[in-house]
């Protein structure tokens, strides 16, 4: 399996930071090369919600079925691949100051056997540690400026907002 690792401090409450990465209408806008995240269950978040993921690497579209398998509000939501395309990824909260908390990523893949597996797991290399930064990046932009939006307009209500 191959794996990569980030981390990086967000300006925004725990509890924000938790909400926006917690809800999946959320996922396409930060998740780089995500372009679909759909509940296929009655569960939309928490410990065994399931969601049907779309990724686009180069010209290829790569699809899994991922399950929660792990929830710990404010400290940890964990996914792992029970359909199509191999992966798990854990994502770590950290209160580092009121306002500030450090996100850490791990993700996990395993490129399919034969030809193609080779093929793809030669284009998935390059891109999964672009991919986890690039997502990180955008991530902490987005749910920093969605935090300094909702304090804006809405001061009493900040947490709420992030869970539409």
């Amino acid at each position: 399996m191959m794996h990569t690792h980030h981390s990086a401090v967000a300006a925004v409450p725990i509890d924000f930071a938790f909400d926006f990465i917690g809800n999946y209408r959320n996922v396409p806008s930060w998740a780089f090369g995500i372009s679909r995240f759909d509940p296929t269950g009655t569960l939309d978040h928490g410990l065994g919600a399931t969601f049907d993921a779309a990724m686009q690497v180069g010209f290829k579209t790569i699809h899994s079925i991922l399950t929660v398998t792990a929830w710990e509000r404010n400290r940890l939501i964990a996914l792992d691949s029970i359909g199509g395309f191999r992966n798990t990824s854990i994502w770590r909260f950290t209160a580092t100051g009121i306002c500030e908390t450090q996100l850490t990523v791990d993700f996990s893949y395993q490129p399919p056997g034969g030809l193609t597996g080779k093929t793809l797991g030669r284009l998935l290399e390059p891109f999964a540690a672009q991919a986890i930064g690039h997502t990180e990046l955008n991530l902490r932009r987005l749910v920093e400026d969605f935090s300094a939006d909702i304090h804006t307009t809405h001061p009493w209500d900040a947490g709420n907002a992030a869970t539409g």
